[in-house]
């Protein structure tokens, strides 16, 4: 059974990320030797900015959330910044066995220039196939789709969510410019997801055609489909994506 999948829209981990983060450990199953939750935090995106700085920062808020929530987590990190490290048989046995994988937001090439074919992936996919939740947060939700846009144009992202590209910051969106990028998704066939930052969707396990994806946070999620009506939900809405 495929385990959720949450997007997010930036400004993980700060003050007011709360409800999301307590949504994603409410939806992580429970761990299969009863023990507390395993929790891994993969800063690759911001692989230029201080990983490891990042990676403390999201496990001391998703610490503190489970402690205040009562909810039993063991968080750890994995420092994945380079192929070596991609291919790391501890790093990714830490992936394989974890119940839920975050990844942080930073650079958008990151992710998807370094995790295809990599042992790690293959972990993070292997444990999102017996139900671990895996979540991205800006970059790191802008790398779950099948395309991504960066700095030096568009590259295929990881392909873990399909049908839409993601929009992160979306409170700050600034759409001049798009007409051309509304050319090209509609070209590939794909809608976009903008995401304000401290908010995010969660999906129901076992998404494949259409799943139900559930907006949790104080900002907006509005989806432009490819066809069909523009939808705006906010938080305690579900809005139909692309599984």
């Amino acid at each position: 059974m495929s385990g959720p999948i949450g997007l997010h829209g930036g400004g993980e981990f700060m003050a007011g990320d709360e409800p999301f983060l307590l949504a994603l450990l409410e939806a992580t199953p429970p761990a299969a030797d009863g023990g507390a939750i395993r929790v891994v935090v993969v800063p690759t995106a911001a692989a230029r900015h201080r990983p490891d700085a990042t990676a403390r920062h999201g496990r001391e808020a998703i610490e503190r959330v489970a402690a205040g929530a009562g909810i039993r987590v063991g968080a750890e990190t994995a420092l994945i910044v380079d192929t070596e490290t991609a291919n790391d048989p501890g790093l990714a046995d830490r992936l394989a066995k974890a119940d839920l994988i975050y990844l942080p937001g930073g650079d958008p090439d990151l992710l998807p220039g370094l995790m295809p074919e990599t042992l790690a992936w293959r972990s993070i996919l292997a444990a999102h196939a017996r139900g671990a939740v895996v979540a991205g947060a800006s970059a790191g939700a802008m790398a779950l789709g099948p395309r991504t846009w960066t700095p030096h144009g568009w590259l295929n992202g990881l392909g873990l969510v399909h049908g839409l590209v993601v929009v992160p910051h979306y409170n700050g969106f600034d759409a001049r410019g798009w007409d051309a990028t509304l050319v090209e998704l509609n070209a590939a066939g794909l809608g976009y997801l903008g995401i304000d930052e401290r908010t995010g969707v969660l999906s129901s396990p076992n998404g494949t055609a259409t799943a139900t994806w559930r907006v949790v946070g104080p900002g907006r999620v509005e989806w432009f489909p490819l066809h069909g009506e523009h939808i705006v939900g906010t938080s305690g809405a579900t809005i139909p994506l692309p599984g």
